[in-house]
């Protein structure tokens, strides 16, 4: 089964932009995902599993090396990526 995600993160603190760039280029990090960011969000598309699996031990690095943060997701199930046109 395949995913698609659109997840933004909103860091509470003053710098910003080093947490989100730093969760963005992990997300990149993971060959078997294609990722698409933009000024608004991130969108992640792949594997059901490895999708959530990846998103959930990003998140929690997130908050071990940055504080407190706040997460924004939307899921469908599929294949929307506008790379691939399965939409």
């Amino acid at each position: 089964m395949k995913l698609s995600v659109e997840i933004s993160m909103y860091p509470l603190k003053e710098e910003y932009i080093p947490s989100i760039q730093n969760f963005i280029d992990r997300l990149n990090s993971h060959a078997a995902l294609q990722v698409i960011t933009n000024t608004m969000s991130t969108q992640i598309f792949g594997d059901y599993d490895l999708v959530m699996d990846i998103i959930k031990q990003e998140m929690r690095i997130s908050y071990e090396k940055h504080g407190r943060a706040i997460f924004v997701c939307k899921f469908i199930d599929g294949d929307l990526s506008p790379v691939t046109n399965n939409a």
